[in-house]
């Protein structure tokens, strides 16, 4: 994936514009990742970011490489408890999941179902599986990982060093409760 995306939620009031190819694509099943996820699939209108087996797809994206062109006041951020570390970030006009940012992260997770289904960039692992009571239900299309392995780990640090090991800060105005 080469150029610029410009996606959006459900609604079409908020958009993004991601520019070249994503860090990795993957799709999560750590314990807060699912928690969230089904927490905001209950409020107004959202529905269900996860996969048929409980995972949470997302491009990771440098931040230098995400541009808000629109509905930035609607962006709110949702936490699982008042002092996580994690923060996702939901486009209240129609309660959709924008995108999932750690704290100090010079990244950005944003969420696949964004992107026209046509034109979504491609899992290329998925992550935490270790997490799951049972995992013999995963398809066996990409690697099925423990946990976050060297490699991922070493794609973030190449992107933050390619940054300049800067992190730029993205203003969020709004908070949720879900």
């Amino acid at each position: 994936m080469s150029g610029t995306a410009d996606i959006g939620c459900a609604c079409g009031r908020t958009r993004l514009e991601v520019l070249g190819a994503p860090i990795l694509v993957s799709e999560c099943l750590c314990n807060s990742c699912r928690a969230a996820a089904g927490r905001l699939a209950t409020l107004p209108g959202a529905r269900n970011i996860l996969t048929s087996y409980g995972a949470t797809s997302c491009a990771e994206y440098r931040k230098d490489r995400v541009r808000i062109l629109s509905g930035a006041e609607h962006l709110s951020e949702f936490r699982l408890a008042a002092d996580a570390g994690t923060r996702r970030v939901v486009a209240t006009c129609c309660n959709t999941p924008v995108f999932l940012e750690l704290k100090g992260a010079h990244w950005l997770s944003i969420y696949l179902h964004l992107w026209p289904h046509e034109a979504r960039p491609k899992a290329e692992l998925r992550t935490m599986v270790g997490a799951l009571p049972d995992a013999s239900n995963l398809p066996d299309d990409i690697p099925n990982l423990k946990s976050h392995t060297v490699s991922f780990y070493a794609k973030l640090l190449g992107a933050w060093i390619a940054m300049g090991f800067r992190n730029p800060k993205i203003d969020v105005v709004g908070k949720i409760e879900a």
